[in-house]
């Protein structure tokens, strides 16, 4: 039977290694997420150390979301804010809010800026950035039941748009080449 719709000429076969081909290439942007995230989580001892994971989950779930929404789902999404949680030693719940509400912002972001350059996309993410590093402050200042002080919040989303290009620039490689699932 005919499929409608389909193209045609010769597909190769979907071996086995094809389809772990694909899913590796479908997994990557979230095992590098994860990667960074314990990363940034481990004790270098760097002063402010602990902005470095939120930084590090806003803009990966920013871009992935972005560019290969797919391969970055809101029940993904939940267990990335989830982990970065646990590795902040932040109260539960603040992690997995925040990456939900810029997944959802960057959904809204897709059409204006999906099709942009690197530069409009810098400019579009720091407002993100800014109002994750607020909400995080307003989450935690919350749930901590004290007023938490602005200045290292107001830090967290200078570091978050300043690393942006940092991270985009290795993500849109990848993006185009190992974890691109149609190249498999």
């Amino acid at each position: 039977m005919v499929e409608l719709g389909a193209a045609p000429g010769i597909r190769p076969r979907p071996s086995l290694w094809r389809r772990l081909d694909a899913m590796a290439r479908a997994a990557l942007p979230v095992a590098a997420t994860v990667g960074l995230l314990i990363l940034a989580g481990a004790p270098f001892g760097i002063p402010d150390q602990a902005v470095l994971g939120p930084t590090v989950a806003v803009i990966s779930v920013f871009f992935w979301t972005l560019y290969r929404p797919a391969s970055m789902p809101a029940l993904v999404v939940f267990l990335l804010g989830l982990l970065l949680d646990l590795l902040n030693w932040q109260p539960l719940g603040a992690g997995v809010l925040l990456l939900l509400t810029v997944h959802a912002v960057t959904l809204r972001l897709r059409r204006p800026l999906g099709a942009a350059g690197l530069v409009a996309v810098w400019l579009g993410f720091a407002p993100v950035a800014a109002g994750a590093a607020m909400l995080l402050w307003a989450l935690v200042s919350v749930l901590d039941l004290r007023l938490m002080p602005v200045g290292p919040a107001l830090f967290q989303a200078a570091l978050t748009a300043a690393l942006y290009p940092v991270l985009a620039i290795p993500y849109a490689h990848a993006h185009r080449g190992a974890a691109a699932p149609e190249r498999a």
